[in-house]
């Protein structure tokens, strides 16, 4: 069987319509985690996945006949671009069955290349069984994203070319897994070449049929996937895949969203590209593999193995990356309903820098903040929730809630009854340290902070929304306050959101 791959991938068709993709050192990275990471670069093709090389290989081998017939694929957007692009070179008709999910990025690039498209289920498993029942009715030739002899072996060629390019020590090479095809081509071919390599899969924890597979000694579905990574969104892995990924790969590593939104930041620091969740997978993989194992000093490759990311997209990657890489910890913090105890809180802070806080007045007694810091390392949380402690602060550390991120952090507010002669303004304060704490030094101690909301944005300025109890006896006091203050400042006391929905 091994054999017989090498020879399907030396002597795939994939360089008919692809070129070979770079291999690109990531200094930043390597600098970071001290071992030499370098980027085989998939999401350079044309399509910007690696799924050229498959699909292309397995159509351009088919009979003219077969051809003739028509093409249909079940993708759930990469391969789609592939058989899209594959069909429109070699001149016949096809149709791709995918996912509702599916980023509509992927959907128009299929479409602006002359395939028809069908759009079905919530997974890349919902598609396929969807695209049997129009192979049956119209006798269409399928090309199959990943569970294919010839599809492999064109993946196979990454592969091949990672050890033509990099001729000098090579420790590890990670690699994506959705249904398995890059991983089996990958696997099947350094192996042989290379055994001394180690090949390590990489999955989603939410998508990770694969190695549930291997680790059960057979092949297992999944009732549900995680759709964040939508290219890997896969319930079952291939049967081909399988035997090939058991038998070859030597270990494998399971990342969480944090993890890749950290990862696409990385290699855009490093690159300059945007990289879509699936894309990301190998190196949010090598990140968490490194430092799980201590490695030092060796030299890793991680194909990144797409960019096709919707753009709305890039507002929840921006977001979660900083907890991925282990530069922020949040937290729920509750103080007393007091004047000067927000700041004495933030004196607790010191010079760290504030990522979030929000606040909103709603007890007499008590009252509770949601507050992001920047860190430096995991474990970094614990030691700050211990300090607030020590001050007899409560906390929960929300570093790694679900919930609090992606909802709560968002939700802190409403109406309040308590917030007599509040005045609501707009800042802009300097992103440096010590700009909060200015502005609560300038700030009379007879007024209350009622309301208080920044998150991080990673400009020059932050911006604020604050509101205060200031008596009408204090208007000149405040107008001096806010020249004295120097911040570029806006009033909203009379915004009607505002009105309606917190006052």
């Amino acid at each position: 069987m091994s054999s017989a791959y090498l020879k399907r991938i030396l002597t795939s068709r994939v360089y008919d319509i692809a070129n070979e993709t770079p291999l690109d050192s990531a200094p930043q990275l390597t600098a970071r985690v001290k071992n030499r990471v370098l980027f085989k670069r998939e999401d350079t093709h044309d399509v910007f996945s690696f799924k050229i090389r498959g699909a292309y290989n397995k159509m351009a081998n088919l009979s003219e006949r077969a051809r003739a017939r028509g093409v249909l694929a079940a993708s759930a957007g990469n391969h789609a671009q592939g058989v899209a692009m594959s069909a429109q070179r070699l001149g016949c008709r096809a149709v791709i069955v995918m996912p509702v999910t599916t980023p509509q990025v992927k959907i128009d690039a299929v479409r602006s290349r002359g395939a028809e498209v069908v759009l079905h289920g919530d997974s890349f498993t919902d598609a396929y069984v969807k695209a049997q029942e129009i192979e049956k009715r119209e006798k269409l030739t399928f090309v199959h994203p990943f569970d294919d002899p010839d599809v492999i072996a064109g993946q196979g060629t990454v592969g091949m070319e990672i050890l033509r390019q990099h001729k000098g020590p090579l420790d590890a090479v990670f690699v994506p897994i959705g249904g398995g095809g890059l991983m089996a081509g990958v696997a099947v071919y350094i192996k042989q070449l290379r055994p001394d390599v180690k090949i390590i899969g990489v999955q989603t924890v939410d998508s990770d049929a694969m190695v549930r597979s291997v680790r059960a000694g057979r092949r297992v579905t999944l009732s549900d996937v995680g759709l964040f990574s939508d290219g890997t969104a896969v319930k079952l892995a291939g049967e081909e895949t399988f035997k090939l990924t058991r038998k070859y790969a030597d270990d494998f590593v399971l990342v969480d969203t944090d993890e890749v939104c950290s990862a696409i930041k990385d290699v855009f620091q490093d690159t300059r590209s945007v990289l879509e969740p699936a894309g990301a997978l190998a190196v949010a993989g090598a990140k968490q593999y490194l430092a799980a194992n201590r490695w030092k000093d060796k030299t890793v490759i991680a194909i990144t193995s797409g960019a096709n990311m919707n753009f709305d997209r890039l507002r929840f990657v921006s977001d979660r990356a900083d907890v991925g890489q282990a530069r922020e910890a949040v937290f729920a913090v509750t103080i007393p309903e007091e004047r000067g105890s927000f700041k004495r809180f933030c004196s607790l802070i010191g010079e760290r820098n504030v990522t979030e806080f929000n606040y909103r007045m709603s007890d007499t007694a008590k009252a509770h903040v949601f507050v992001g810091l920047q860190i430096a390392a995991h474990g970094e949380s614990d030691k700050i929730a211990a300090t607030f402690r020590k001050h007899r602060y409560e906390v929960l550390d929300l570093t790694h809630d679900e919930l609090a991120k992606t909802h709560l952090r968002h939700l802190s507010g409403g109406h309040s009854t308590l917030a007599e002669n509040e005045v609501l303004y707009r800042f802009e304060f300097p992103e440096r340290p010590g700009a909060l704490m200015r502005f609560l030094d300038c700030m009379s101690p007879t007024w209350n902070i009622s309301l208080f909301h920044y998150r991080h944005q990673g400009g020059d300025y932050g911006r604020i929304l604050v509101g205060m109890q200031v008596p009408p006896a204090d208007k000149k006091a405040f107008k001096d306050f806010l020249t004295n203050l120097g911040y570029r400042h806006w009033d909203e006391s009379q915004n009607p959101a505002y009105r309606l929905f917190l006052r």
